[in-house]
């Protein structure tokens, strides 16, 4: 775990190792009781493609397969 401390104009600098990792560019989400650093790719579409990479099935198809779950669900 690594520790970062805002300067005196609010400013958080993250430490090498994690811009190295993550990049520079984050969304900032506030939780009830933290915030959370969501790194953003630098190409988000290609970073979309990678993730779905070895999905076989249609866009059509894993919707209507999240809708049949959600309503099986529903219904226990």
């Amino acid at each position: 775990m690594s520790e970062a401390t805002l300067d005196n104009r609010g400013r958080l600098t993250l430490p090498k190792e994690i811009r190295e990792r993550y990049g520079e560019h984050y969304y900032i989400v506030t939780l009830h009781d933290s915030v959370k650093l969501v790194p953003i790719a630098d190409n988000p579409l290609s970073a979309l493609r990678e993730e779905f990479a070895g999905v076989e099935k249609t866009a059509h198809e894993l919707r209507e397969e999240a809708r049949r779950e959600a309503i099986d669900e529903a219904g226990s």
